[in-house]
């Protein structure tokens, strides 16, 4: 006999976690699948190299906690005892010169190492930091948890809002790479900005989502880590979900979603099981999964099956190589700025321009294997000593990677050819921090695009955002016009993952969004304040 409910999630990722967070305590009676063992989806923390060297495997940077309502709805730090580590030298580009770039929270200390190579370029960042600073607060932060308007709707009004309105629609025009070399001169400064407003999905050189580019610079010196490991955010979030009552099956494996005359009305597992909702369902997880697999073709009209088939998944993926070290990394510049071994983020083996966009041509014809080898990489037992065992080390290497490499997916999966990464890799990193020998790794794992997809059914072709950042797959037409602010086609059913809007990484953007849509269509007792910076963003006039 199936069991009834108010609302069912499906996807215990951090938004699934978080539309159920605040449903659950809006007295809605909620049942939370999620088909692994594990809740939280990428905020997972790992023992996957050596006992008590702690890897957070897949989300470790935290981006908008300064924005995210949760932290403050939820009482994530004040109840639940989460802290969030926010290094003083957040980004450092050492080179193989012996100088470095580097990234402070401090604005003085970064524009100091700026000028080290332009004193014209850390006039401009100072410049630029204090105006990306408003963009952020008065429009890009809190647009991240309110509805979008349509594209057209929001140039004009963006248009009519006044200089920072104004210099948004602009920046949406040009390329990253525009902005970036309009800013800065010097070739360095340009590489590190560069990378760091493309890293996470931006095309260089295309236009259109370009503003996100001032959104990402700003987090520059906002990435945090989690305290005790990324996994501890969801357990806060599993505990708040069962002490307002609601409910939590995992190892849920979800043959379909129930449509009668249009309407979804529940979930039926692989064995027989049944749930049903009375007034709405939330899917988290990716729109193939979701309408091609879960709803079915013969339940939606062919010229939406064709808009879901067409979704485009990541322009690339990522190839992560964690690591169990004997000491933490002395990297050679640090002769000349003691600072440097103590930063959070680390961008080693560009040192240019030229070579940072040989890397993304490379990746876009499916090949990322160019010389000379580049990546991100951190090392978050030097922040937070709970991570790795005393005065041992854990690591991340990070790199962008194409998904069909060569055109062969499989490569990934073939424990030579991760060895022969591993080693190219880690030579990369003794290049720049030479006592990290052979003998110094313990031990290592590797996580490829391949294995990213095997591990989470939603992230498709290792797309880690469900979908990548174009300008037809972002705002108000994510995931496209027929989905707008999280509605579907199918009544009662709800798209509330990273390929809704305001996308993918650990914002809660879309849980948030989500969580409004559904409680203002089904009457719940929305107990959530709207948070202070909407509030004031409005008060602005900005088109919130």
């Amino acid at each position: 006999m199936a069991e009834n409910y108010d609302v069912i999630i499906i996807g215990g990722g951090p938004n699934g976690l978080t539309a159920a967070c605040y449903l659950s305590k809006a007295k809605q009676k909620v049942l939370l699948l999620e088909k692994r063992y594990e809740l939280g989806g990428g905020l997972a923390t790992e023992e996957i190299t050596l006992p008590d060297f702690f890897h957070n495997t897949h989300a470790i940077y935290h981006l908008m906690v300064d924005y995210a309502p949760v932290v403050k709805d939820f009482e994530l730090e004040t109840r639940y005892g989460l802290e969030w580590i926010h290094p003083e030298l957040e980004w450092a580009m050492p080179l193989s010169d012996g100088n470095s770039l580097c990234i402070y929270r401090d604005l003085d200390k970064t524009c100091d190492s700026i000028a080290r190579f332009s004193q014209k370029d850390a006039e401009s960042y100072r410049q630029m930091s204090q105006r990306f600073e408003n963009l952020v607060r008065d429009f890009l932060g809190p647009a991240t948890y309110c509805p979008p308007l349509p594209l057209l709707e929001q140039v004009i009004q963006l248009d009519e809002s006044g200089d920072e309105g104004k210099d948004i629609n602009e920046l949406t025009e040009q390329t990253p790479e525009e902005i970036i070399d309009e800013l800065f001169e010097n070739d360095v400064v340009r590489t590190l900005m560069l990378y760091i407003a493309c890293h996470w999905g931006l095309q260089y050189d295309t236009a259109g989502v370009s503003y996100l580019v001032p959104l990402l610079i700003n987090r520059a010196t906002n990435y945090r880590l989690m305290k005790g490991g990324s996994h501890r955010l969801s357990n806060a979030l599993t505990k708040f979900i069962l002490e307002h009552g609601g409910e939590i099956i995992t190892n849920a494996q979800i043959k379909r979603i129930t449509v009668e005359g249009g309407t979804a009305k529940g979930v039926e597992l692989e064995d027989g099981a049944q749930y049903m909702a009375s007034k709405a369902i939330i899917s988290t997880i990716d729109p193939h999964q979701t309408f091609l697999k879960l709803v079915g073709e013969d339940n939606l009209e062919p010229n939406f099956v064709e808009k879901i088939k067409a979704w485009e998944w990541e322009h690339w993926s990522l190839c992560h190589l964690h690591l169990a070290l004997e000491e933490p990394p002395q990297f050679a510049a640090a002769a000349n700025n003691p600072d440097l071994n103590n930063a959070f983020v680390y961008v080693l083996g560009f040192e240019n321009s030229e070579n940072l966009k040989k890397h993304w041509d490379a990746m876009i014809n499916n090949n990322a294997m160019v010389e000379p080898e580049g990546f991100n990489c951190c090392f978050p037992s030097a922040h937070d000593p709970y991570q790795a065992p005393p005065n041992r080390c854990s690591g991340l290497i990070s790199q962008m990677s194409p998904y069909n490499l060569d055109g062969n997916k499989d490569k990934w999966l073939r424990m030579k050819f991760k060895e022969e990464r591993a080693e190219k890799l880690l030579a990369v990193l003794q290049k720049y921090a030479p006592n990290i020998t052979k003998d110094k790794v313990l031990w290592w794992n590797m996580t490829t695009p391949a294995d990213i997809e095997n591990k989470f059914a939603n992230m498709v072709e290792g797309s880690y955002k469900q979908g990548a950042y174009d300008s037809l797959q972002m705002g108000y037409v994510r995931p496209n016009e027929e989905c707008v602010d999280h509605i579907t086609p199918i009544k009662n059913l709800y798209l509330g993952g990273a390929s809704s809007f305001s996308g993918g990484l650990v914002t809660f953007g879309p849980g948030v969004c989500t969580a409004n849509r559904v409680a203002k269509d089904i009457g719940a007792d929305k107990w959530w304040p709207e948070p202070e910076h909407v509030i004031a963003a409005r008060a602005k006039g900005m088109p919130l």
